[in-house]
């Protein structure tokens, strides 16, 4: 019986002019013949079963079929012939459609049947079911409870682009992924392979990490703690209770017996909220479990009616309740709680005329927590009526903390032990989530990842082209194009010059464009002071597909914002020379440009004014610092920067100088 990796599927889209690998398994010593689009190509089951054949390459086209014949028969159909793109990364590219900007308009027009969206689910290589690594992609269909499942239809195969698929799909992939179909006129695959918090070691090889000086001992210690007992020991007892048996305990629910769900209870003295939020936005930098209530007013005609309760997503856990009654809850039975929207169904008996009282406990044991919506997902209506005819449940509501669990480092104390089912021990993701697809031809990568490595941006320096030649090698096609997702800004926005982790994390982000076949999308303009996952990916993949056009397609464009090309000193001034600008270097918005400082010998940056002197150049200045030595340009969590070219694409963040900043690792030529 032939069977195909998982990669091979309905509705999948092969790259154009590129010969194309199928494999799979089948009889040892079977001959198995594939054929596609008018080529063919035959292969021999080696003694494993495992059998390759490689197709000769076809231009953009489609649909076809894809046949694969030997003792047994397989086709797989509306197959089309396009450009495919690997979308890897962390949470930043793992956030779906639905989460992002505009979210309701866009699903509603995403409509594109020549994009087709591939999702790896979470899923590591070694588990109960025995998996083998040398059995590409078939553990991805072994565990369906370990699938995302979307309402609208989504299954873990290939989809064409529709309301149905697209909201559950990377925004940031689906974003970049419209704009080169609609640039290039021809079918497009996106393959989105990211798992949120993780850390980039995770995602290159073994045989990569243990070639780098300061990950060999790492790999070294990882390996000899798998052979332990205690890994052993900790290992089945996450295979027993899951994460939870790792994180800090719900314990127990107090506020229900103190009649905080209930309708007498009086909670006059209880602060205010405004919902959807995080309490970490509210001012409560602390894991725990917060009580949220707020009452309703329901019209007589409705009581007694049946009445659907929307709270939004609630991060991560929560019991909700109608006037004292529970009527809902979420947990670890699903793996993307934190963001699911809650949707509960109210029993006409609990709704009485006047006022009612919704109160939800949420429990969050690391990260964010709170209420997050968004907006349009909390209301209240009766069942089956109109949802204009709904009551709005965003904004006032009032809390109380009912535990409070301190601040928890999530990097350090949540993770699940290391091995198998901790995404983030070394090599584990590119185990599972990059070998499985080799050899599958595309035509490059982007990559949106490195929040969790801003402690050790030094080390990135190496890390980020570590991964590039790495997955290069692994291919085996050349230096297919790379592109990277410059971290966007991020918390509150300092009223002084300063060191910054996430600066230097940027900084190495920008310095891996010395890598050949290489681009950079600069976000620092699109962030959120309060949010780590900006919702605005629209233009993050826009960004990513001018880059796109331009590197991989040839394309006469302006894809880059102004990068330092060269700087002098010229008496009490510093004169900056930029590439990339397209028709011109201007503040965004008009006015001063802003987010400069300059240092004298004594290394104590100052704010600078900044003049735009010609096409491409412009002169900083302070009073402050008579003999500058050093300039930086929006070197900050979340500076206050303006400068772009005319195209008003963002300059990247930069600095002239190579002082130790705040993380500690050595820098690595």
């Amino acid at each position: 019986m032939i069977r195909l990796a998982s990669i091979f599927a309905d509705n999948m889209v092969a790259q154009r002019d590129t010969p194309i690998s199928v494999w799979g398994w089948a009889s040892p010593g079977e001959t198995v013949r594939v054929s596609l689009g008018g080529v063919s190509a035959a292969a021999v089951a080696e003694a494993g079963g495992k059998f390759m054949a490689t197709l000769p390459a076809l231009p953009s086209g489609g649909p076809h079929e894809l046949v694969v014949a030997g003792h047994s028969r397989l086709a797989i159909r509306n197959v089309m012939i396009g450009e495919v793109w690997f979308c890897s990364g962390q949470s930043n590219m793992e956030m779906p459609v639905g989460d992002a900007t505009n979210a309701a308009a866009e699903i509603t027009a995403a409509n594109y049947p020549m994009i087709r969206l591939f999702t790896i689910p979470r899923a590591l290589p070694i588990n109960k079911d025995g998996f083998n690594p040398d059995e590409p992609c078939q553990h991805w269909l072994r565990r369906p409870q370990a699938l995302p499942i979307n309402k609208g239809g989504f299954n873990p195969g290939w989809n064409e682009c529709s309301p149905d698929s697209a909201g559950n799909f990377s925004a940031a992939a689906y974003y970049f992924g419209r704009e080169l179909h609609r640039r290039l006129g021809v079918p497009v695959g996106l393959i989105d392979s990211s798992w949120g918090g993780t850390r980039i070691e995770a995602w290159i090889s073994r045989a990569s990490l243990a070639s780098d000086p300061l990950c060999r001992k790492e790999v070294a210690d990882y390996e000899a703690y798998l052979q332990s007992p205690k890994a052993r020991e900790d290992i089945a007892r996450y295979q027993e209770h899951g994460e939870r048996a790792f994180v800090r305990q719900d314990p127990g629910n107090q506020g229900l017996g103190r009649g905080w769900a209930g309708l007498a209870f009086d909670d006059s003295a209880w602060p205010g909220m405004d919902l959807p939020s995080s309490w970490q936005k509210a001012g409560h930098n602390y894991s725990g479990i917060f009580w949220f209530r707020k009452e309703v007013n329901i019209p007589a005609a409705w009581a007694g009616k049946d009445f659907i309760l929307r709270v939004g997503a609630c991060d991560k856990h929560d019991t909700t309740y109608f006037n004292n009654e529970p009527v809902g809850a979420t947990g670890w039975e699903i793996w993307d709680a934190w963001r699911t929207p809650r949707i509960y169904k109210v029993p006409g008996r609990l709704v009485r005329a006047g006022r009612n009282v919704i109160a939800v406990r949420v429990y969050s044991f690391r990260n964010q927590g709170g209420m997050i919506g968004p907006a349009n997902a909390m209301r209240l209506e009766p069942a089956g009526d109109s949802p204009d005819a709904s009551i709005p449940l965003a904004g006032a509501w009032r809390f109380q903390v009912e535990h409070n669990f301190g601040f928890i480092n999530p990097a350090v104390s949540m993770q699940p032990p290391l091995g198998p089912h901790n995404p983030n021990s070394p090599y584990a993701l590119y185990d599972s989530r990059v070998s499985p697809l080799l050899p599958y031809a595309l035509r490059g990568v982007i990559w949106y990842q490195g929040e969790t490595n801003a402690d050790r941006a030094y080390h990135y320096r190496s890390l980020m082209p570590l991964l590039i030649k790495d997955w290069r090698k692994a291919w085996g096609v050349g230096d297919f194009h790379f592109l990277i997702v410059q971290l966007a800004n991020y918390r509150q926005a300092k009223d002084a010059p300063g060191e910054s982790a996430w600066a230097e994390l940027r900084e190495a982000q920008l310095m891996t464009l010395a890598v050949p076949n290489t681009g950079l999308a600069v976000a620092i303009d699109i962030g959120d002071a309060g949010n780590i996952h900006p919702k605005n990916k629209q233009e993050v993949g826009r960004r990513l597909a001018l880059a796109a056009l331009a590197q991989a397609y040839g394309r006469k464009i302006v894809f880059s914002g102004p990068l330092l090309k060269s700087w002098r000193v010229d008496g009490g001034r510093v004169r900056l020379q930029f590439d990339h600008c397209g028709g011109g270097l201007a503040a965004a918005g008009g006015g001063p440009l802003k987010g400069f400082a300059v240092a004298g010998p004594d290394r104590k940056f100052h704010w600078a004014g900044a003049a735009i002197e010609s096409k491409d150049s412009l002169a900083v200045r302070s009073a402050n610092v008579p003999a500058p030595v050093a300039v930086r340009y929006a070197w900050a969590d979340n500076p206050v920067c303006n400068l772009v070219n005319k195209d008003g694409l963002p300059a990247s963040p930069f600095r002239t100088d190579d002082w130790p900043g705040v993380t500690m690792a050595p820098a690595l030529s």
